[in-house]
């Protein structure tokens, strides 16, 4: 069975060619809470003048930063950007970032021969990095912004350049002929108050700057919520997906930017053409007073309206856990329907440094570092160095300035007092019904607040930190916290890119070309790369060189799942069969024949497209050359134009030089006491019997080749021969489990339909036979072994399904013991608990790979069972774990069932071995996943199912080119089903660049986030997690400073850029880091930990995206009449209405939540009830009325369900009830339970962390 197999020898010419009469494709089976609520967060209607904004007592992300006023001058400085539109909000109108030139996926080198499809249309040529500065009127089509913007000239003085650092301002910069990036920063300065007179930034002697280690989780008291793995089930909060807001009309290149006093014969937008195209990728700049809608910017708002920013009113009338009020779910970036003007940077509300009080220390010399436990030191404090073994994730090197030197950012000025309130920047005026917020104390990020509930008030350390001063200075001012209506929303880029990219098919046959969003419903066309459905990447245009990398530090990576199941309009991969004489192979590196691979001298030699060897053409494959140098054949086989195909290995490919019998399926169930009480075991064997009829089948016409055994144990084991000959089934015990065998070969392991009788009256037996039994000890090492025995018996490979309910304490080898202890949790030992206790199960694992026995273990613990420990054998070979703690039937029963039912139907490839080849100059180094490896490159599945992906880091072993691209081919060799053996070939081309911008301007957030998580949760095997932690924030931080110091245009400290594909990394990133496995609550058990752990590192882009970022849908916009789902809000209280009902989702749990206020017509539809205290929380499906609003809303949840992984037991929750507590727990942009950073407070922290590597 090996990958590598020499091709046979070709035959002779004139030999017919087998297998083309039309390809065989597979047989694919196919709002507001009442006073005297302890909400955690902001009561839903009007600000509370006693409720503060103060953090939990031990904790601070930015225990270097006193006021959180400094660092949020937010920016996602877009060369192609424009100036977010942040007061009202229209449809989404702005489309995908530039992407590189788009280039044929045959195009290689110099020579004339192509093979593959021809190129789809010209290819566009790249705009170059460097092009004179053309300053210009820019013509903007489609409806104008609701304000009148006037341009005015750069800089032209210190006090400009002052303002603009501590005023917002909303303007940007053109690259200039200096290079991408190089310009003079365009200024928008509002009115400053003579009061306020900041002199350059001063710079203070280089002390040690603030760690950059993410927000310590310790010291947090928080009410726990009740465990949700298992009873309520829960999860970590997920991803949403990143990707362009942004028009794809390339801006042009003048500047643009909106002063304070623009010259008053320039005329609000001219409309001259544009004169080029844009350089550089596109950023999101934060850090701009928002377009209002004033006629110009440099009114400033009358006094007597509420601002928006300091103490004013949100964007609604809910003020929330986030300072600015809660505002519509979606953030447009650019202007309604036109492309957005020149290379401005799109800014978003910042804050203004406050001037502390003459008592207050100034916020740049930070106090002495607070006494409780978990704090970050103070910014005097010394920088920690990494703990001793922590492994730097990929390319994990500092590239840039020491982080010891203090952030030049300019201060307030000592003893000057600030700007009176609205002097010094105006903001939108304010919205009909909007209330205002109550004036902030000084430091306070936001309206004042009591204290949440679990968090202490003002923190030792920290003067009057979100707490009311004893005696503010008469002009203190108060300063401004950012919107969250003014930062990067999820929610915005998920329906930017449904609008831009989800009507059209997306074809594959462009390189480096990235796909739509995974958020997105879209339809492939294979042309010669993977389907994204197989393959996406973490950047589609790929550094030439380990320097250009290291710099960017972002991780070259592919998600790759191999057997993904399509959707019905989408083809799968085409069966090829060659014969005897098998696929053709390069001859050096062993690359199977694919769209890349170059013929010549007339068709009898091939060049390989990932080494470059010259092979010959064997005679039977032979074909001409067309005058373009393809082949005349190129378009009737599948491996010369498609990116995905599978061929019909020989027996050169088998084990033991002969095919495979077909594999077996053998169901192992525990009937020890807890698991007969539970009403398991019962389940179990009735669910069986109407089950075996649909196991997996290539032809749904067919009965499946498949055959099944039985074992039931405890302490002992019990063996059925079930053959078909006999009346009654018999039992076989097996006491001796110290060295397991298998009692009986004839009668084990047997076909369905000719035992069925028999089978029927086993499983009928089995929950009767252990009725009272009052055995409670299990043994779980054994079991495994019997089932492996079995399989070498049979000399197959196979599927163990084992149903396990306790920790297996019986004297037994793999005999484990209660090892739970809370106290290591947080310290350098909690490493060990995600260990396996004993190496017997590695052991045992590498056996089941040799034979290809994959594990599926289904839990049912009432308490501590070590998964991390039972959960070896399942990661290793393929297999899969599915938890459902304090199982209980009539509850759990729905959940258990469909998920058994799902993994018994789904297709499977058995004793599969995976290999990815690369062209030369990059290689894999290394894999995450469900697997076994025992040499560097071969990835060993003893199962690989349609929900498993491998994902593979790649790293530079040479240079690139930029003219040929990079490749990459996964090769998978596995019995189907019916016993057939097969290489699924899927290919991918990828751009490769010179120019660091050009890498950031093609990466996926989504894809990203999916590593990044599955190298942290690796990474806790060995590391502490804080380490952990903080490795992530650094590697974030270093990805976003180099954006801003190599590619974004030259602005203010005090503004925050972000690339245009990554200004949803922070928000996805901070989701990851609260999650329960990096961060957990006092309530979430060890097991679980390690149970998400596992799970996580086979999951693909969109159920990661998910799962760190739920979807919310608001149910009170549903149309009925409609196919299509409301609009989605954004993970925070402060979205909830009070009238409203939403359904969140994140691929493990499903909640509905009611609010308390909801319409009785809408509760009627629901629940059959027009009232709020008659909803019974207890209820897991929703009753089936006869209403159109009922059935649409169930089919819409049926729908939810088919497309993930697992199925999402329904838990309804009414508001104020004490499952909110858990329901809040997904919304991840709030502070959570567990110390977790809000996605305001992340931001800013990442800003700092950015602004430390710069300096």
């Amino acid at each position: 069975m090996n990958v590598n197999q020499q091709p046979h020898m070709a035959s002779p010419y004139g030999q017919p060619q087998p297998g083309y009469q039309g390809y065989p494709q597979p047989g694919y089976g196919g709002g507001h809470v009442p006073a005297g609520y302890p909400a955690q967060y902001a009561p839903y209607n009007g600000p509370d003048s006693a409720y503060e904004q103060g953090p939990p007592q031990g904790y601070s992300p930015y225990a270097s930063f006193p006021s959180k006023t400094l660092a949020t001058n937010l920016v996602s400085d877009l060369s192609s950007s424009s100036p977010l539109d942040l007061g009202m909000r229209g449809p989404p109108t702005s489309g995908a970032p530039p992407v590189s030139p788009a280039q044929n996926y045959s195009q290689f080198g110099q020579r004339d021969t192509q093979n593959g499809p021809p190129p789809i249309g010209a290819p566009p040529q790249r705009p170059s990095l460097s092009q004179p500065y053309t300053p210009g009127a820019v013509n903007l089509s489609g409806p104008q912004p609701p304000y009148n913007q006037q341009y005015g000239a750069p800089p032209n003085s210190m006090q400009h350049m002052t303002n603009q650092m501590a005023i917002m301002q909303v303007g940007s910069t053109a690259p200039s002929p200096a290079g991408p990036g190089y310009a003079p920063p365009s200024v928008s300065q509002a009115p400053v108050s003579a009061a306020y007179t900041p002199a350059a930034p001063p710079t203070f002697p280089p002390t040690s700057a603030a760690p950059t280690h993410a927000p310590p989780t310790e010291g947090v008291t928080q009410p726990p919520p009740q465990s949700y793995y298992g009873g309520p089930p829960s999860a970590q909060p997920p991803f949403s997906a990143a990707g362009p807001t942004q028009p794809q009309a390339p801006p042009p290149v003048s500047q643009q930017s909106f002063p304070l006093a623009s010259p008053v014969s320039q005329p609000p937008f001219s409309t001259a053409p544009p004169p080029g195209p844009i350089q550089g990728p596109r950023s999101h700049v934060y850090g701009g007073p928002p377009p209002g809608a004033q006629t110009s910017f440099q009114r400033p708002l009358p006094t007597s309206h509420p601002s928006a920013f300091p103490g004013g009113p949100g964007p609604t009338s809910h003020p929330s856990a986030f300072p600015g009020g809660p505002g519509p779910t979606s953030q447009p970036s650019a202007f309604p329907g036109g492309p957005p003007p020149t290379s401005v940077p799109s800014q978003i509300p910042g804050v203004i440094p406050p001037q502390p009080p003459i008592s207050q220390p100034s916020s740049y010399h930070s106090g002495p570092p607070p006494t409780a436990a978990g704090f970050p030191p103070q910014g005097g404090a010394p920088q920690r160095p990494p703990l001793p073994g922590m492994q730097a994730p990929p390319h994990m090197t500092s590239q840039g300035p020491p982080m010891g030197q203090v952030n030049h950012i300019p201060p307030s000025q000592p003893g000057m007092p600030p700007a009176p309130p609205n002097a010094s920047m105006s903001g939108p005026p304010p919205q009909p019904g909007m209330q205002g917020y109550p004036p902030q104390q000084n430091g306070a990020f936001g309206q004042v607040r009591g204290p949440q509930p679990g968090y202490a008030g003002p923190y030792a350390g920290q003067q009057n930190y979100g707490a009311p001063s004893a005696a503010p200075a008469p002009a203190q001012s108060a300063p401004k916290r950012l919107d969250p209506d003014s930062i990067p929303s999820p929610i915005q880029v998920i329906e930017d890119d449904k609008a831009n990219k989800g009507s059209e098919p997306f074809t594959t046959g462009i390189r480096g070309q990235a796909p739509p969003l995974v958020t997105t419903n879209f339809q492939v066309k294979d042309q010669g790369n993977s389907s994204p459905r197989y393959i996406r990447c973490t950047a589609y245009n790929v550094p030439c060189n380990s320097d250009i990398a290291k710099q960017a530090q972002v991780p070259l990576a592919a998600v790759i799942k191999p057997l993904a199941t399509l959707p019905p309009d989408e083809t799968p991969p085409y069966l090829v069969d060659h014969g005897e004489s098998g696929p053709i192979r390069c001859n050096r590196c062993k690359a199977y024949m694919c769209p890349y691979m170059q013929f010549i001298e007339g068709g009898r030699r091939f060049q390989c497209g990932f080494c470059s060897c010259v092979t010959e053409v064997p005679p039977h494959y032979f074909q001409h050359l067309d005058h373009t140098g393809k082949r005349v054949d190129c378009y009737e086989r599948p491996e010369l134009a498609m990116g995905s195909y599978e061929f019909l290995a020989t027996v050169d490919y088998c084990k033991n030089n002969k095919f495979p019998q077909p594999p077996a399926y053998i169901f192992l169930i525990d009937v020890s006491y807890n698991a007969v009480k539970s009403g398991m075991v019962g389940m179990v064997c009735q669910e069986l019997k109407t089950l075996l009829d649909y196991l997996p089948r290539e032809n749904p016409d067919v009965e499946s080749n498949i055959r099944v055994g039985f074992v039931t144990y405890n302490k002992v084991l019990h063996f059925y021969n079930v053959k078909a000959s006999l009346a009654q089934p018999q039992m076989m015990v097996v006491s001796d489990v110290a060295d397991m065998f298998l009692p009986l070969l004839d009668g084990f392991l047997v076909n369905v339909q000719e035992s069925r009788m028999v089978i029927e009256s086993l499983l009928d037996q089995i929950p009767e036979m252990f009725a009272d039994t009052r055995e409670t000890e299990t043994v779980f090492g054994p079991v495994i072994q019997a089932g492996l025995e079995a399989l070498k018996a049979a000399d197959c490979a196979g599927k163990l399904f084992i149903f396990h309910s306790s920790l297996p304490i019986a004297e037994a080898p793999g005999k484990l013991k209660n090892r739970e202890d809370k106290k290591l949790v947080g310290t350098d030992k909690e490493k060990s608990l995600f260990q396996p206790q004993v190496g017997f199960y590695n052991t045992l694992a590498k056996e089941c790979v040799a034979q290809g026995c994959c594990v599926d273990l289904f839990l049912f613990p009432n308490q501590y069972v070590d998964v991390a420990t039972l959960g070896v054998v399942p990661t290793s070979t393929g297999g899969s774990i599915y938890k459902y703690t304090y199982f209980q039937a009539p509850t759990d029963q729905e959940r258990f069932l469909n998920d058994l039912r799902r993994d018994v139907q789904k297709q499977m490839g058995f004793d599969a071995v995976m290999r990815v080849r690369t062209s030369t100059g990059i290689r894999a180094t290394d894999f995450f996943g469900s697997f076994y490896m025992s040499n560097t490159t071969d990835v060993e599945l003893a199962g690989l199912d349609c929900d498993k992906t491998v994902t593979v880091e790649f790293r530079h072993d040479d240079k690139l080119s930029e003219e040929t691209g990079a490749l990459m081919q996964c090769a998978v060799l596995y019995t189907s089903c019916n016993g057939q053996r097969r290489l699924l070939i899927h290919n991918m081309s990828v751009n490769c660049c010179s120019q660091l911008a050009d890498l950031y301007r093609n990466c996926e957030t989504d894809t990203i986030i999916n590593f990044f998580a599955k190298y942290a949760y690796r990474s806790l095997l060995s590391c502490p997690t804080k380490n952990v932690r903080d490795t992530l924030v650094n590697q974030c931080a270093q990805i976003l400073a180099c954006y801003r110091k190599h590619c974004a245009s030259p602005s203010s400290a005090g503004q925050l850029i972000l690339p245009e594909c990554m200004k949803l990394l922070p928000v996805y990133l901070n989701c990851m880091l609260k999650s329960d496995v990096l961060q957990p609550g006092a309530d979430v058990s060890l097991d679980d930990r390690a149970y998400l752990r596992q799970l996580i590192s086979t999951m693909d882009v969109a159920e990661s995206h998910v799962f760190f970022y739920p979807r919310l849908l608001p149910l009170q916009k549903l149309d009925v009449e409609s196919t299509t789902l409301p609009v989605a809000v954004r993970d925070s209280e402060e979205r909830l209405s009070r009238g409203g009902v939403y359904l969140l989702e994140n691929g493990m749990n499903l909640f509905l939540w009611v609010g308390a206020n909801a319409q009785q017509e809408l509760l009627q539809n629901i629940f059959g009830t027009p009232s709020f205290n008659l909803i019974d929380p207890s209820m897991t499906s929703l009753p089936a009325l006869d209403n159109p609003f009922s059935k649409r809303l169930r089919e819409i949840i049926e729908t939810i369900r088919t497309q993930r992984s697992r199925y999402m037991k329904l838990l309804v929750v009414k508001q104020e009830d004490k499952l909110e507590l858990i329901f809040k727990h997904f919304l991840v942009e709030d502070k959570s339970n567990n110390g977790g950073a809000s996605y305001v407070d992340f931001l800013c922290h990442m800003h700092k962390e950015i602004r430390q590597l710069m300096s």
